[in-house]
């Protein structure tokens, strides 16, 4: 990173939560989780950058009624030079790690249920500024047995791309961004045993991303790595 950026990152990265995360002003959009249904389950499709027609096969599997698809391009072993390598991540490896799943030579659509919709949970997301974006996760619900091991919040910066972009045969929310977080529940509890936590950051927005598409999905992973909920956001008052 180029120093003169170094140097102004600690003060413009406060200054994009403030812009983002603060009460949208008039004719700004308010892009939260409020008010949406919460999805039932979290589809993710997984494509190896090696892959040249994976993107377009019209295979793909579509997301169920009530489901929200991921979309996770992996390194290809071509590096730079592979099909889909503008749109790589290694967030997806580090997912696939997590899952206990090696990474396709092609491409992997695993479907997750979420598992008893416990607590509630909230995210959101604000304005670009200068490559960034301001993002947040809220989680609250009642502890069970395994309150004190340690449970896991995601939150995926997703760009939302409707059926037919690049010949793709269904809609997609392309990962370009990822939040996680460990909560060890440790000294935490209410009188009630409720598990509460909230993580707020500045996500990098990668180079060709349009912003004009981007939201937020989240779900929180009990200890025994079930989903215990999701949500999506949706920008209104534009």
């Amino acid at each position: 990173m180029p120093d003169s950026v170094s140097a102004r990152l600690p003060a413009l990265i406060p200054l994009v939560l403030a812009v983002s995360l603060a009460q949208p002003a008039l004719a700004q959009s308010s892009c939260a989780s409020d008010g949406q249904k919460r999805p039932v389950a979290l589809v993710e499709r997984f494509i190896n950058a090696d892959c040249a027609t994976c993107w377009t096969d019209p295979a793909a599997a579509p997301a169920r009624r009530g489901a929200v698809a991921l979309d996770w391009v992996l390194p290809g072993s071509r590096g730079e030079d592979a099909p889909l390598s503008a749109v790589a991540t290694r967030d997806a490896l580090n997912r696939l790690e997590v899952l206990g799943k090696a990474p396709p030579a092609a491409s992997l659509n695993l479907n997750t249920p979420v598992q008893g919709q416990k607590g509630t949970l909230r995210v959101a997301h604000g304005l670009p500024v200068s490559g960034y974006i301001g993002a947040s996760i809220a989680f609250k619900g009642m502890a069970d047995r395994d309150a004190g091991q340690p449970w896991s919040a995601w939150l995926a910066l997703v760009e939302a791309l409707p059926v037919g972009t690049e010949g793709s045969p269904v809609s997609r929310n392309l990962v370009r961004n990822l939040v996680q977080v460990s909560w060890d529940g440790r000294g935490q509890l209410s009188k009630q045993e409720q598990i509460q936590f909230t993580e707020t950051r500045s996500m990098d927005v990668p180079a060709g991303t349009n912003t004009g598409r981007l939201r937020v999905i989240g779900w929180v992973q009990d200890a025994r790595g079930r989903i215990v909920t999701a949500a999506q956001s949706r920008c209104v008052g534009k």
